[in-house]
């Protein structure tokens, strides 16, 4: 015997739900597992049409830990009211999830929600989920939910990550703009008109063509080289081996030993001296004497090398 087999009919969810307050949140209040069935939560309703000062939020929820959960709905084309109001309602409410259900989506809220989830920390979620109506032959109308995009671990991971590059950089910037300050304070030309940076270095020029000195500051130290990279590998060889045939002479000059890297296998050389012990880029309280430590080497270094690096003729 044949079984007959419906065809699912996807209509506006307008025609399920004429109006959104009235019929749709009121619908969701008494059928919450609906949408969170979707969305693997477990939620119960506190209040619906809770008020946020003059606004009020559709329904307010909290999950299995007792968390405030907000969820707007709005049966039309997401748009920029909705998504301020969802950002009112979560920060007014000490909320920890916002679940945003609209029958369209445009694509710049999308990747709204996206970054959201991205930048925010892992005890902030964001939900936006699409939904529809839909019906067999002359069954009554369903909510059918899709989650279009919501938080995972990945792109947490991928927030902290992009928070922890941004407080980086502008620590940087900070460590830079203050040891520069220190240069020209006491008139002393190298780096005194270099614009402070967000990079992990600062460089300037050491009066020949692809030499540079830098600062470098990393997450656990600090330190100054002599970078060489005139864009030919022979050349930069032939830079670099003069130098260390005066190895004796310059680390005498310099105060201490340098780490000399001739760097076979790549194109650029350098010399280098690096401290693991006065401070680094995330302990601002050793910041003074650090770059102190950078300024006093650098000088000494420029000292040692600048008449040696005029002398070479290659």
């Amino acid at each position: 015997m044949s079984k007959q087999i419906g065809k699912i009919e996807i209509v506006p969810v307008r025609e399920a739900f004429k109006r959104e307050a009235l019929d749709f949140t009121t619908w969701l209040e008494q059928n919450i597992d609906a949408l969170t069935d979707r969305l693997g939560l477990e939620l119960s309703v506190l209040e619906r049409e809770k008020t946020v000062g003059s606004f009020n939020v559709d329904l307010l929820c909290e999950d299995d830990a007792g968390r405030l959960v907000i969820v707007e709905n709005q049966l039309e084309r997401t748009d920029h009211d909705h998504l301020g109001k969802i950002l009112t309602y979560l920060v007014n409410l000490e909320a920890s999830s916002a679940i945003w259900v609209t029958p369209e989506v445009r694509p710049e809220h999308e990747r709204v929600i996206e970054w959201l989830n991205e930048t925010t920390g892992t005890d902030i979620t964001f939900y936006l989920v699409r939904v529809e109506a839909v019906r067999i032959g002359d069954s009554p109308f369903a909510p059918l939910f899709t989650v279009l995009a919501g938080p995972d671990e990945e792109t947490k991971q991928v927030g902290e990550t992009k928070k922890d590059w941004s407080e980086r950089h502008q620590l940087r910037l900070e460590f830079w703009t203050e040891l520069v300050k220190r240069v020209r304070e006491r008139k002393i030309a190298l780096f005194a008109n270099i614009k402070p940076s967000r990079d992990h270095w600062l460089s300037t020029g050491a009066g020949r063509g692809g030499v540079v000195y830098s600062y470098l500051i990393w997450k656990d130290g600090a330190g100054i080289e002599l970078y060489i990279d005139t864009g030919n590998y022979d050349t930069n060889k032939a830079i670099f081996d003069a130098l260390f045939a005066q190895r004796d002479e310059i680390e005498r000059e310099f105060g201490e030993p340098l780490n000399w890297q001739r760097l076979d296998n790549r194109r650029a050389s350098r010399v280098i001296r690096r401290w693991d012990d006065r401070g680094n880029l995330a302990e601002r309280d050793k910041w003074d004497e650090l770059q102190e430590t950078l300024i006093a080497g650098m000088t000494q270094l420029e000292r040692a090398l600048k008449r040696r690096l005029q002398q070479i003729k290659v």
